[in-house]
């Protein structure tokens, strides 16, 4: 399937459509987007281009999305190998839409609509029997970039190769995890997702919680976005919200729980006064200047908002998640009384919906995960604290590898692609590492230290442990959700403060000589969010780095006072020396200790090699890692070029104007002169690592440099002095 899709209509610049086309103009496919005017697309994208978070990885995708108007430009649809509708959720118009559509469209094009909840076969009705088989649901989630999610929706008409294509197309070439989902009311995420939130505030307003304490209870005391039930109300939109429950009370009728997604009265008020949360600036919480607000579910006003004090939370808060849930169910405090009103009435009813809306428990728990941020999905979690327990039969819905579906347990799926790290058998570990078999002979290669923190004895230990014969191909791949913080801070101002600096000098000396080592090796670092200062030195020495898209990856020593001092301005000026402008950007991107927000954006500034891998699943880092590690040698280091054309001047006048600016002060200029006379005043390999080193040294002595490592371990910002 990959390479079959590269050219995508979206139709329709509202709020998912254009966040759909950002997203898949992310992904390198040529994409048009069309609206009814040339205001509305222009207005829809510039909304897209302006989202918090951002919908783009790079500005420069934007300008690759071609827009124009349903009425002059539909025939654009007619070049596209999937035509992707987001127009308005009224069926009506999603009909003439299509009526529009089969008249332009390639025979061979894929169809889908993003529709939340209308029923997808009834939209197909009318329609050619090619445009049919080639029609289902593709419901995105928003935001696209950051919801891995997409619920695939076929129809009985549409053909089961169609289904199997898309899937593997959307799993593979638009980083998403696809979930099958019945053709019902809401599909899973909005039938059950929706309902929850409702019940939440409903519960809250008849035990007369208050806000904070039920987003205290509901967030990541639950396992679940930190957000809690009443600020992603605000984050989804009010509006939006009674707009689903209303499709869904008018659908569902013979459902007896259905009625739970009726206005709350709290809800009413603030949709009476157009108070929808987020758009609006203001919903169940509000924020004046510093100032946080909420609304009072008794006064139906704001007030300031007070830190929640409930026992159960203070006393289960530290527990792990099933044992604080199970805890707190038993508890005899307002937080338990919640759970037990809100937590088990929301587990019966997925029991209650699983037949209906779900192929198997695993798809609905995995909506639930993957759409709404749970650690644990409803029948994960009954497993987990006993169905028995909630007045369910007693039976487990996971048995070993097999899950329930229907009646009948079948077997989990085995996908290779997104085999978690703690799923591989540990082979060895010390107090600063793991070593984990990937199978086909290569290593998962770990650091335990906290964040991945680099320090002397990790160095030390890394060493021994790749300079024997035992690790011939290996991945270095993060514990946790970030590759490396860089090197721990504190080994320097301690040192500094005895004076130790031969100490200083051995710990650059024997970073620096890892690298090298690292660099000989058939080895690949698998890159996650933060990959900073001496960890990214560590990586980049790896012959090859796969970096997940949402990775933010930089040398900011310069933010305290030094040079990278690992190789890092070494690898630098080696990686960026295809000319002057080049060097001198790169040299400049260090003086300023710039990082990256995305893979793509560390690329740009220089940081990531034409060889190394951007991996924009979210799920397939370290797979897609081990198979740029297969039948690959590492390369040799490339040759120090001396540098050509007047790279001084360029970086004296981008010292002066940023200086200028207020960008750069006195002191940073002085750091970026070293950096300077390690970029244009070494003539070789070597030097420059002598030269590196001795300039981080000197750096070191320096009262400005001291006075930053302080304030970055104190306040833990930077201090520009």
């Amino acid at each position: 399937m990959a390479g079959m899709i590269r050219n995508v209509c979206v139709v329709g610049a509202g709020t998912m459509g254009s966040a759909i086309a950002a997203h898949l103009a992310n992904m390198g496919f040529r994409v048009t987007l069309l609206d009814l005017t040339i205001q509305s697309v222009n207005e829809g994208f510039d909304r897209a281009k302006q989202a918090k978070p951002p919908h783009f990885y790079m500005h420069e995708r934007a300008n690759e999305v071609r827009l124009g108007t349903i009425a002059e430009h539909l025939h654009w649809a007619g070049e596209a190998d999937w035509v992707c509708e987001a127009i308005i959720e009224r069926a009506d118009a999603k009909r003439e839409l299509y009526t529009r559509l089969e008249s332009v469209l390639r025979p061979d094009a894929f169809i889908t609509t993003n529709t939340s909840g209308l029923e997808i076969g009834r939209l197909a009705e009318g329609r050619l029997e090619s445009f049919r088989r080639r029609f289902l649901g593709a419901h995105f989630f928003n935001p696209p970039r950051h919801l891995k999610l997409l619920e695939l929706i076929p129809t009985p008409e549409t053909s089961p190769e169609i289904v199997e294509l898309m899937t593997e197309f959307l799993e593979t070439d638009v980083a998403r995890r696809v979930v099958l989902a019945k053709d019902t009311p809401g599909f899973i995420a909005n039938r059950y997702g929706m309902w929850a939130m409702f019940q939440a505030i409903h519960t809250a307003e008849k035990l007369r919680l208050s806000v904070e304490d039920v987003d205290a209870l509901t967030g990541a005391f639950l396992g679940r976005p930190k957000t809690g039930s009443f600020r992603l109300s605000d984050v989804v939109g009010l509006d939006v919200m009674r707009d689903i429950a209303s499709n869904l009370l008018a659908r569902c009728e013979n459902d007896p729980y259905v009625g739970t997604l009726r206005t709350p009265r709290s809800m009413a008020t603030l949709l009476e006064r157009g108070w929808i949360g987020e758009k609006a600036k203001q919903g169940y919480t509000r924020r004046e200047g510093n100032e946080f607000l909420v609304f009072d579910l008794d006064t139906l006003a704001y007030r300031q908002r007070r830190e929640s004090s409930l026992p159960s939370l203070r006393l289960h808060g530290d527990l792990p998640l099933v044992e604080r849930i199970s805890k707190t169910l038993d508890f005899r405090d307002e937080g338990g009384e919640y759970l037990r009103h809100y937590l088990i009435p929301a587990l019966r009813y997925a029991e209650h919906l699983r037949t209906e809306i779900s192929h198997g428990v695993e798809d609905f728990d995995r909506v639930m995960k993957w759409g709404f941020g749970w650690e644990m999905g409803p029948f994960e979690l009954i497993d987990a604290i006993g169905a028995e327990r909630i007045g369910l039969p007693a039976r487990k819905y996971y048995v070993e590898q097999t899950y329930l579906q229907d009646d009948t347990y079948v077997p989990c799926p085995v996908e290779p692609r997104y085999q978690p790290l703690e799923e591989y058998p540990l082979v060895h570990e010390t107090p600063t590492l793991r070593l984990r078999d990937l199978g086909d002979g290569i290593t998962a290669l770990s650091f335990r230290t906290k964040h991945g923190a680099v320090d002397p004895t990790l160095v030390n230990d890394l060493t021994t442990m790749i300079a024997g014969e035992s690790l011939k191909k290996f991945v270095v791949v993060p514990e946790g959700p970030n590759f490396s913080v860089g090197y721990d801070l504190r080994f320097f101002a301690d040192a500094i403060s005895r004076a130790a600096w031969p100490e200083i000098e051995d710990a650059i000396l024997r970073l620096q000589t890892l690298g090298e080592l690292l660099e000989s090796r058939h080895a690949v670092a698998a890159v996650q969010g933060w990959c900073l200062g001496g960890g990214f030195e560590l990586a980049w020495s790896c012959p090859r780095i796969v970096a997940a898209a949402e990775s933010r990856i930089g040398l900011p020593e310069a933010r305290v006072g030094l040079v990278p001092g690992g190789r890092g301005s070494v690898l630098m000026r080696l990686n960026n020396q295809l000319n002057a402008k080049t060097l001198a950007e790169a040299a400049m991107t260090l003086t300023e200790g710039r990082t990256s927000t995305t893979a793509d954006e560390a690329r740009a500034l220089g940081y990531l090699r034409p060889t190394d891998i951007t991996c924009y699943h979210p799920d397939a880092l370290i797979w897609t890692a081990k198979q740029a590690l297969l039948n690959h040698e590492p390369p040799p280091r490339p040759h120090w070029t001396p540098s050509v054309g007047p790279v001084v001047g360029m970086i004296d006048r981008a010292q002066d104007s940023r200086r200028a600016s207020g960008v750069l002060t006195d002191y940073d200029e002085t750091i970026g002169d070293k950096l300077k006379a390690i970029f244009a005043k070494t003539g070789t390999y070597a030097e420059a690592v002598v030269r590196e080193r001795a300039e981080f040294l000197d750096l070191c002595t320096r009262n400005f440099t001291q006075a930053r490592i302080r304030h970055m371990l104190e306040h833990k910002t930077p201090l520009r002095n």
